[in-house]
């Protein structure tokens, strides 16, 4: 039997849209026709898990019928965050195993350095970091000096992913390559010489330490008006809008097909996630 394929959205720092981007990337392989299941670990905020109860509850009372991933029971999240790491750790590897009947596993993160966020990534083929336009976000990749802005070694949530893709050997008892993409997500507008900067920067990072670059998504109202309902701009149709629609509707569902197609996802590009008819907007 097949294996399913493991993503995880990581990074150890809060607020770089982690959970935004992994409602987003669950919802199109949802369109696609995979068979999805979701593991949400920031066990006090359930972001993601919260959003996909508000779809079912959405879609049930207006009559639409759209698909849903499987949610693997985790228990009371407030509850187990104050437990010890050895119950954390059982209550993810039951969860992981009931996931085992999809095609896909997604698995969100808390911010921070974890034994849950450590044992999620051991278990990656595919992780995606979400890092926000600014130095501040980069600490965590790379350390640059503070005169020059060179870059001057890896930073602590690389060495996290190096720990991740040596445990993997150690375990399978072979050489194993997680794919590690990192997304410039909720883009702004930005001074262009520090942004040319920073881009340097990861550039030479990504060699080093071994990621990709891909684009993430910028930060957009239609992102967070879509959260209440558990829809993303994947979701909207004739039949599905709950928000007027718009030519921004139309450049982010393309921002979504760039994410997907970075990710190697090229077969979740068509279908639902074809980009809007600019003229019904």
């Amino acid at each position: 039997m097949a294996q399913p394929q493991v993503i995880v959205i990581g990074n150890e720092k809060g607020g770089a849209g982690k959970s935004t981007l992994a409602i987003h990337i669950v919802t199109g392989l949802l369109h696609a026709g995979k068979k999805v299941a979701i593991i949400d670990l920031d066990l006090r905020q359930r972001s993601m898990e919260r959003f996909f109860s508000n779809r079912a509850a959405w879609t049930a009372a207006n009559g639409h019928d759209l698909p849903l991933p499987i949610v693997p029971d985790m228990g009371d999240g407030k509850a187990l965050a104050k437990a010890d790491e050895a119950e954390q750790l059982a209550r993810f590897d039951a969860a992981y195993a009931e996931a085992q009947v999809a095609d896909i596993i997604l698995i969100d993160t808390p911010g921070g350095d974890t034994a849950l966020s450590r044992a999620a990534h051991g278990r990656a083929d595919q992780i995606v970091t979400p890092m926000n336009d600014s130095f501040v976000d980069f600490d965590l990749l790379g350390e640059v000096d503070p005169v020059t802005l060179e870059l001057k070694k890896p930073s602590i949530y690389s060495e996290s992913v190096w720990e991740a893709r040596k445990h993997r050997a150690i375990t399978e008892g072979r050489q194993v390559t997680i794919d590690w993409i990192v997304v410039t997500n909720r883009l702004a507008v930005a001074e262009a010489r520090n942004r040319r900067r920073l881009e340097e920067r990861m550039k030479k990072l990504a060699k080093r330490v071994g990621f990709r670059v891909g684009p993430g998504l910028r930060d957009r109202v239609i992102y967070r008006e879509l959260f209440p309902f558990g829809l993303t701009v994947a979701d909207l149709s004739n039949d599905i809008r709950p928000v007027s629609v718009s030519l921004a509707h139309v450049a982010a569902r393309q921002e979504m097909r760039n994410l997907m197609q970075a990710m190697g996802l090229d077969d979740v590009t068509g279908g639902a996630l074809a980009p809007l008819d600019a003229a019904a907007a």
